[in-house]
């Protein structure tokens, strides 16, 4: 029978080839002190170099590695939904593979998590990167992210998180969608908490994060508001959509009234102002059908009952 597993240690890992070796020396280290009860799944994001190479070699050494290696390269969101699937572990912690997160840092994430917290996010206070292409840009994310989510977390972008495993399992994630599991999750009614991380420069390669991520983020934005807001109440969602249609209604029957006392079809602005106003109003009629349609899908499926799963195409070895 496999061992008793407390911990599962997730890491996306692509072209991490050098980092690998003083990666797993670390994370090694800073779990020792909870025996066996710990394993450590690296998935492979169809890296170009050896890492898949070292990390088998690593496993020949150390039981305590798992690896997943995909058919293609999904992204580092897919990586933590494969290794939440094949996690065993009660609580599912995540962290980089480039060593600027530090396994040094998890065992105060799990103290914190036994405290009854659901989730706990990393904060990198301090930061060592370029500040006009990764600091500066994250600030205004993170900012954004906790405004539109009302999550107060100060770093989205952390990877370094600890979790509890039957979280994870209730919360599909694609795209770019895992730095928002914190507000994910506290749309569920998890108790979220935050703390202070070290964060290291880069030692090896280049960074795979650029600005051009900011519209994809952007748009999971987007997704996550409406999921964890409007999901319960599509209606409300659609109808805030029409809103503007029937302030441009207002509008336009205002300003022809103030003008001309009343709407006549013999001058050229009459017929701009009635065809305006009957497209805005199917707009408006539009947008409550939907509300209604999307209602009776919701009740009639019982979709924010059902528990959902990412799949991807991985192989363990």
């Amino acid at each position: 029978m496999p061992p008793q597993i407390d911990i599962s240690v997730v890491v996306p890992i692509c072209d991490e080839e050098d980092s690998l070796p003083l990666l797993h020396a670390e994370i090694a280290t800073a779990l020792a002190p909870y025996g066996d009860a710990w394993e450590v799944l690296y998935v492979n994001d169809r890296s170009q170099d050896q890492s898949l190479a070292v990390m088998l070699k690593l496993r020949e050494s150390d039981p305590h590695i798992r690896v997943l290696h995909f058919r293609r390269n999904f992204g580092q969101t897919a990586a933590m939904a494969a290794g939440f699937e094949h996690a065993r572990g009660r609580v599912v912690v995540t962290l980089d593979g480039d060593l600027q997160n530090d396994p040094a840092d998890i065992p105060r994430l799990l103290d914190k998590i036994e405290e009854g917290y659901d989730i706990v996010a990393g904060w990198r206070k301090v930061r060592h990167d370029g500040f006009i292409l990764r600091r500066l840009p994250s600030i205004a994310a993170n900012r954004l992210i906790a405004w539109v989510t009302d999550v107060p977390i100060h770093d989205t972008g952390c990877t370094l998180k600890a979790m509890r495993r039957e979280l994870v399992e209730n919360l599909p994630i694609y795209a770019e969608q895992h730095r928002f599991l914190p507000a994910m999750s506290a749309g569920s009614g998890a108790r979220v908490a935050e703390l202070v991380v070290n964060h290291r420069a880069r030692r090896f390669g280049e960074s795979k994060y650029g600005i051009g991520r900011a519209t994809r983020v952007a748009l999971d934005l987007m997704t996550i508001k409406m999921i964890s807001s409007f999901s319960q109440r599509p209606g409300q969602y659609f109808g805030m959509l029409a809103m503007p249609f029937v302030f441009g209604i207002i509008v336009f029957l205002g300003v022809a009234f103030a003008n001309w006392g009343i709407i006549t079809l013999r001058e050229t602005w009459g017929y701009v102002v009635v065809m305006s106003v009957m497209l805005f109003s199917m707009t408006c009629v539009y947008f409550v059908l939907l509300g209604l349609l999307a209602e009776l899908v919701v009740k009639a499926s019982g979709i924010h009952d059902q528990k959902s799963r990412v799949l991807v195409r991985s192989l363990e070895y």
